[in-house]
């Protein structure tokens, strides 16, 4: 294989014209036929008998060419960035210019190139004084949370509905006098006040008493994920059965000693402190490396390839794939639900992409500017922790080139904000 580079009159851009040997192509060409011989019935031959001479003269010659380029192309599309030390970050544009059997294979790949960082002022970097101190408010409302999920629900016979009471209700929707899909349902239990219905619904329904019915009529929003209601008046049909008040248990040293290691109320709250204090160390920590990567990206110069942006938007909605997947809903639903397509959703990623890479590489840059690496030891210790949590066997970890580079990036990403934040200013 051989290649020669040229530069394209866009930024960033590179034509890569590659020539695989006459002889490698035609091995490309006879394995491609061996793995679909049995496929293919040519009369007078038995099916996946016939010969490979026999089959390119009865379909074409030309018949084995697309599977023995892919066969070839992406082996020697890497090696000729490795041989011309092109750090690619997009799709390559493919163009055949000559495929035939017996002759040299040639393909130009265009492809857009990593581009050029030019970092302006990274060391002194002001950033405003971020700090969080943990207040009695702070503490009071997570003994309220506590106290919240520690309540019991009481039936109510002879008060009407009040909001954060819970309800239970029949109720069927209709839209121009006639019922919709999906908008009837009995016994169904509703916290009222939690949002969990059309705006305007739950407010019909405090003050209703046990064994009322009562017509709720309520406007459905107009990004509302069904198309046939989004922005139509309803009028739902409601039948009050039953009326349930939460009985909050008294915040003391009993509550403590129920719900906590703890035997007192004053140790409890101690406790809430010292985790609110940690989550606020953790909250500064990362709004200080935000606030630090933010400037250094805004003083530095870049243009960003349109290839780059599309394979991080496409990254972005893939991960939102595998979210949902856990979730047992798939893309295209969850897409309808929004009323949108994937183009559109990647559209919307953009700005958020071109953040993400004008930090990656800024942070690469300096990582450079600085020396700044990553150790075997840590990332040896790293790979043990990673281990442990996994449950995975760590040598085999350690052996994975691909699990160590990974790992190495991410300790140096994380060593570069470091470096960044420490040679950051406060602002007074």
């Amino acid at each position: 294989m051989s290649s020669k580079v040229e530069k394209t009159e866009n930024a960033n851009e590179v034509k890569l014209e590659i020539t695989v040997e006459a002889a490698k192509f035609e091995n490309a060409i006879k394995k491609v036929y061996f793995q679909n011989a049995k496929y293919i019935s040519i009369p007078g031959f038995r099916k996946g008998k016939a010969p490979m001479n026999i089959v390119e003269k009865y379909y074409g010659k030309e018949i084995f060419y697309e599977d023995a380029f892919n066969e070839v192309a992406g082996e020697s599309f890497d090696n000729a960035l490795k041989e011309n030390n092109i750090e690619a970050v997009s799709r390559p544009d493919i163009e055949v210019t000559q495929i035939e059997k017996g002759k040299d294979l040639i393909f130009v790949a265009t492809v857009q190139t990593k581009p050029e960082v030019k970092l302006g002022k990274y060391k002194g970097i002001e950033i405003p004084k971020i700090e969080y101190n943990v207040t009695d408010e702070d503490i009071q409302k997570e003994l309220e949370k506590m106290q919240e999920r520690n309540s019991r629900l009481v039936s109510v016979e002879d008060k009407a509905v009040e909001n954060g009471n819970v309800t239970i209700i029949d109720f069927e929707g209709f839209v121009d006098g006639v019922a919709f899909e999906g908008g009837k349902a009995e016994g169904h239990e509703l916290e009222i006040g939690s949002g969990a219905f059309i705006p305007g619904f739950e407010d019909q329904i405090i003050g209703m008493k046990v064994g009322e019915e009562k017509d709720i009529n309520v406007k459905f929003p107009e990004e509302y994920f069904s198309k046939d209601l989004a922005g139509k008046d309803a009028t739902f049909k409601v039948k009050l059965h039953e009326i349930k008040a939460k009985e909050l248990p008294k915040i003391d040293d009993e509550f403590a000693k129920d719900v906590s290691e703890f035997d007192t109320l004053e140790e409890l709250k101690n406790s809430i402190k010292e985790k609110i204090e940690k989550q606020n160390a953790d909250k500064e920590k990362y709004e200080k490396q935000e606030a630090v990567v933010k400037a250094v990206c805004e003083n530095m110069e870049v243009e960003i390839p349109s290839g780059m942006v599309e394979l991080e938007t496409e990254n972005m909605l893939n991960d939102i794939e595998q979210r949902l997947a856990y979730q047992g809903m798939k893309i295209e639903q969850y897409l309808q639900m929004l009323g949108k397509n994937e183009e559109e959703m990647k559209k919307e990623f953009e700005p958020q992409a071109i953040e993400a890479i004008k930090s990656r590489l800024a942070l690469e840059a300096i990582r450079k500017e600085e020396k700044i690496e990553a150790t075997d030891d840590e990332i040896n210790e790293k790979i043990k922790t990673m281990s442990e949590s996994y449950g995975k066997d760590a040598g085999n970890l350690q052996e994975n080139e691909n699990v160590r580079k990974y790992i190495k990036e991410g300790i140096e990403s994380e060593k570069t904000i470091d470096f960044l934040v420490k040679n950051a200013k406060t602002k007074k």
